[in-house]
């Protein structure tokens, strides 16, 4: 599914159009469509607790109700092993399926999420993410 952007990603003001495609009930592709950057997504909820308040001109940016079908995903920095890679939970990004909107927000009023936070630190002994 492609989404417009309502506000640059962070470093990558150029990038208006991307793309998202499923990779399975956690992780997600988040692509440039035409030339720029791709990320890996993850599903912060699968992970942890994690909650935060979207900006009421956002909403409106994105004509986000009450109703809205929201996705929640944050950028993974992938390293091998998996163990290794890390999370931007300071930086989330938020897609309107509805209107195939998005929007990356920082949450600065948040001391318990990190910009880089291992996702081992998630595992809990397990070997699947």
């Amino acid at each position: 599914m492609q989404f417009d952007l309502k506000l640059p990603l962070l470093g990558f003001e150029a990038v208006s159009k991307m793309e998202l495609q499923k990779i399975d009930d956690i992780f997600m592709r988040l692509e440039s469509v035409g030339e720029g950057p791709s990320f890996t997504l993850v599903n912060p909820f699968a992970l942890r607790e994690y909650s935060f308040d979207i900006p009421a001109s956002l909403q409106a940016l994105m004509e986000i109700t009450p109703e809205s079908n929201l996705l929640i995903y944050n950028i993974m920095i992938l390293q091998r092993p998996i163990e290794k890679s890390t999370i931007n939970f300071v930086a989330p990004i938020v897609f309107n399926t509805d209107n195939q909107t998005m929007a990356q927000i920082i949450v600065d009023n948040r001391s318990d999420f990190g910009i880089s936070e291992p996702i081992s630190n998630y595992l809990k002994g397990t070997d699947n993410v």
